[in-house]
């Protein structure tokens, strides 16, 4: 096959138009230094040769709200020609736990707690895995013991050299979201199979919490008695035991264990649903895995060390109420005993783990800046943004941009443009990117949505197509924040990149080079350790531009065990599409309470001066200069901006709108902070958050607690915050080539933090 030629080196900007996306991939990492080498896995739906270059990305917003489509090919690094091959995608998590070496025995016994979430498809819920001891070590396995879920009904079987042997455990069908304990036995001597299940009764949480402590405990020939004997007891639900007799022993002469799966099988369809106490017998031999182990990571640790630890796959839910919670703790690490489950999803993916296409050694003198892989051939094109900072002890700039990647993560194939969400109606025209999520299901969700079961999305990742992190692809977000790195390459003040996951694993040494640090639109999301790096910096004379709003909101964790991924809980109060369940609001990592920072005592209001006040997508609006703004100290912002009404257009008609925020003493805004600005006059759709009210009520019209703030003020050691409190600051800077009054402003600030001169201390107040 001839390799392919070279494309020319200005590409047209991303448009609404064309055939279906074919090419799709994602790097690793997002953000790396000069010098440093990054991965880019891609895939196509139409093999054959493309060729890959990397390219700059000053703006990536092609609509006539920015400053135009801005690529900037990179010369210092080659172009490669690829073929390309189709990658597949598969989802679903599971467990995986290496029995070998297990003693061989005549029976096999497996016990089990599952709460299936899912019954309107097959699933494998356990599998053990076995050979005949006589066999050589390499020799094929088979199934010795499954359990699956068939039109609703738990199965178990047994099946080896093309023979299986099913039994039904039960003919009622199982109910959704209710412990179920199965024990399953297989006899090979006596050709055997042995099913139970036990439920206990669902009216008091804290007696069947009880019950199955107590009945985990118990041995087979225990549990068997038990059930001869429940006949008529309410402190059983529901108790059945079943036996089937195989046509011939299984296997020649005594098993040995190999693996044991939990939430799947070697090519069986994937379970949702929770798994607890796993519990492997064999003859005078058990072994049994606590779930509760290793909360953070991915090796959850057998109590017999012939086995292997269960190797966790593609992130399941962890940090969830078990079969013995009874409501007494609500924090895991209060009781871990009552959080030893895990909650698998067939569509959960975090690694799609591609064969690497290319890797590219960044050049030492690379400047810091938005990057991307574009790879094209005659089967389309797709841009994979990454993130670059300086070389390690390179020279830094004085201003910073904030890259906000755990927003993105939060975002990461959002559903949210064709199956609706609040505020958000749903569309029937989308751009090649959302309409490959909407046909695509195997990329995985975002935190906005539910698994099929209805269960909150709580772990996302980036490692996988994120195909609304492309230069726009979207109106949210990444395309947003390129008009704004547009905007500082206009004013030429020079500046750098850095992302949320540097300052959350650098702490503040991510930042402290910085005296200006600039937000995207939306930095929603934020955990401990970036909050407090923030703070840190603040604190020795940082000086922040926040221009966006709704940010500081959400409080998410991160994982060494997980790379590239976070955590969320969505807990108490907030604007969200799902909430967590009972007892379910602590974080798997780290064991935070999750949630609102407001809700942990950490306002938004007290790190930029407002906080969330309303949200609504119909149409933005001007801000109305304060009538003290020019006699203020702050007047100096306001230079060479003339009239009493500021950011008249722009993305819905105005700087500010989307979602807006407010200042507000009560909530920690400080009250020798000047308001300069505020934007009132909404629509309808623009509605007072849910956290700001405590019920059913009706607001006065026009609300005064809708309303985005323009503010300004002094931070220790001369350091100063400005806010805009609206996510379409953006969609304003741009207009009449950056000849208008929102861009003016901006550059006053920008161009005044800047220099180097410090703020005077704040002033005193009553």
């Amino acid at each position: 096959m001839t390799e392919p030629t070279a494309p020319s080196a200005v590409a047209p900007a991303p448009t609404d138009a064309g055939p279906p996306k074919q090419i799709v991939g994602y790097c690793e990492p997002w953000t790396l230094r000069a010098g440093e080498s990054i991965h880019l896995l891609a895939s196509t739906h139409r093999p054959g040769p493309a060729v890959v270059d990397v390219t700059r990305i000053v703006c990536g917003d092609p609509t006539r709200y920015g400053p135009g489509f801005d690529e900037r090919p990179v010369d210092a690094i080659d172009n490669w020609p690829v073929e390309l091959d189709e990658q597949p995608l598969t989802p679903g998590s599971h467990g995986v736990a290496s029995v070998d070496g297990v003693p061989s025995a005549k029976r096999l016994g497996l016990r089990v707690w599952v709460m299936p979430t899912l019954l309107d498809r097959p699933a494998r819920i356990v599998t053990l895995t076995a050979r005949s001891s006589d066999a050589p070590r390499d020799s094929s396995e088979f199934e010795a013991l499954r359990l699956d879920l068939v039109d609703g009904r738990a199965v178990a079987s047994t099946s080896a050299a093309g023979t299986e042997t099913r039994v039904t455990v039960d003919e009622l069908p199982l109910t959704c979201n209710r412990w179920y304990l199965f024990d399953v036995e297989l006899d090979n001597e006596a050709g055997t199979l042995s099913a139970a299940l036990v439920t206990a009764r669902s009216e008091s949480p804290g007696r069947d919490a009880v019950e199955a402590s107590r009945l985990s405990d118990m041995t087979f020939v225990e549990l068997e008695a038990e059930l001869d004997a429940s006949g008529g007891d309410d402190r059983v639900r529901h108790a059945v035991r079943v036996s089937a007799t195989p046509g011939a022993p299984v296997g020649a002469g005594v098993l040995a264990p190999v693996e044991l799966w939990l939430g799947a099988g070697p090519g069986g369809e994937r379970f949702d649903g929770r798994i607890a106490r796993p519990n492997l017998r064999s003859g005078d031999f058990s072994a049994s895995w606590d779930l509760a182990a290793d909360m953070a990571g991915r090796r959850v640790p057998a109590s017999n060390p012939n086995c292997g630890p269960v190797v966790l796959h593609q992130l399941p839910t962890r940090a969830i109420t078990g079969p013995a919670w009874d409501g007494s703790a609500h924090r895991w690490i209060d009781n871990p005993a009552h959080f030893d489950a895990v909650h698998f999803h067939h569509d959960d993916l975090y690694d799609a783990g591609w064969e690497t296409t290319v890797t590219a050694a960044l050049p030492d003198d690379l400047p810091s800046g938005i990057y991307a892989f574009r790879v094209r051939g005659a089967a389309g094109e797709d841009r994979v943004p990454f993130f670059v900072r300086p070389a390690p002890g390179a020279p830094t700039a004085d201003v910073a941009l904030l890259m906000p990647t755990a927003t993105y993560m939060a975002y990461a194939n959002h559903r949210m443009l064709f199956e609706g969400a609040d505020f958000i109606p749903t569309k029937t025209r989308l751009r090649s990117e959302h309409a490959y999520i909407r046909d695509h299901p195997e990329l995985g969700r975002s935190h906005y949505e539910k698994h099929p079961d209805r269960s909150g999305v709580m772990f996302n990742s980036r490692r996988r197509p994120v195909l609304n992190l492309r230069p726009g692809a979207d109106g949210w977000n990444f395309t947003p924040d390129t008009d704004i790195n547009a905007f500082l390459e206009h004013l030429e003040v020079g500046h750098d990149i850095v992302t949320d996951e540097d300052l959350h694993f650098e702490g503040l040494a991510a930042i402290a080079p910085y005296g200006v640090l600039v937000t995207g639109s939306h930095p929603e999301y934020w955990s401990t350790a970036m909050l407090d790096a923030l703070a840190d910096w603040q604190r020795e004379g940082g000086r922040l531009m926040y221009l966006g709003g709704n940010g500081f909101y959400w409080r998410v964790a991160f994982s060494d065990g997980w790379p590239g991924a976070i955590e969320l809980r969505r807990a108490e109060d907030g604007v969200r599409n799902w909430q967590t369940g009972p007892g379910e609001s602590y974080h798997a990592w780290g064991a935070e309470y999750g949630g609102l920072w407001r809700r942990q005592g950490r306002a938004p209001n007290e790190i930029c001066g407002i906080g969330f006040a309303a949200q609504g997508f119909e149409k933005a609006t001007y801000y109305v200069r304060d009538p003290g703004a020019d006699s203020s100290r702050a007047s100096w912002i306001l230079e060479g901006v003339p009239g009493e009404r500021i950011g008249t257009s722009g993305l819905g008609g105005g700087a500010a709108g989307q979602e807006v925020d407010r200042y507000d003493v009560r909530l920690g805004s400080p009250d020798h902070a000047v308001v300069l600005a505020s934007a009132t006059t909404f629509g309808p759709g623009m509605l007072r958050t849910k956290e700001e009210f405590e019920g059913s009520v009706s607001f006065p019209t026009p609300d005064p607690y809708v309303r985005a703030d323009m503010v300004f003020y002094e931070t220790p050691n001369g350091g100063a915050v400005f806010s805009v409190g609206s996510i379409s600051w953006f969609g304003a800077l741009a207009r009449d080539g950056y000849d208008n009054d929102i861009a003016r402003i901006t550059a006053n600030v920008v161009r005044r933090f800047a220099d180097p001169e410090p703020f005077p201390p704040p002033p005193a107040t009553d």
